[in-house]
């Protein structure tokens, strides 16, 4: 795996790097930056993103009271329990235009021990 220059190499960065490896794979010959989104770059949806979010909140003791899955991956893809109706839930809520869930923000919600959707996906050029 390539990383980035002035790509942060502390203990929270490794155990994130650890953590997207078990649950998500990471791309050998892609050089991966704080930009990389893991649902668009890396295509992480379904059961691997949930047990990712699953991981951070009960491995990390994220607060994730305020993320919302359906702003960053398809409900059908999500969820998918025995018996679901993949129509039931895309109907009720509009959420084609997924915004791009970031290690940048994955990093700082770890950092921070908290999930606050907006400024996480306001980072713009991550300060961290």
């Amino acid at each position: 795996m390539k990383l980035a220059p002035n790509f942060p190499n502390d203990i929270v960065m490794q155990q994130l790097l650890q953590l997207l490896h078990e649950e998500v794979g990471l791309p050998r010959h892609k050089t991966l930056h704080l930009e990389t989104s893991i649902n668009v770059d890396l295509d992480c949806k379904g059961a691997d993103a949930k047990q990712l979010m699953d991981a951070l909140e009960q491995g990390f003791a994220i607060d994730l009271a305020d993320y919302d899955a359906y702003r960053y991956f398809d409900p059908y893809r999500y969820f998918q329990p025995a018996g679901y109706d993949v129509y039931f839930n895309q109907r009720a809520k509009d959420r084609s235009n997924k915004v791009p869930l970031t290690i940048g923000m994955l990093y700082k919600a770890m950092k921070d021990r908290h999930w606050d959707t907006q400024a996480l996906e306001n980072l713009g050029e991550y300060t961290i």
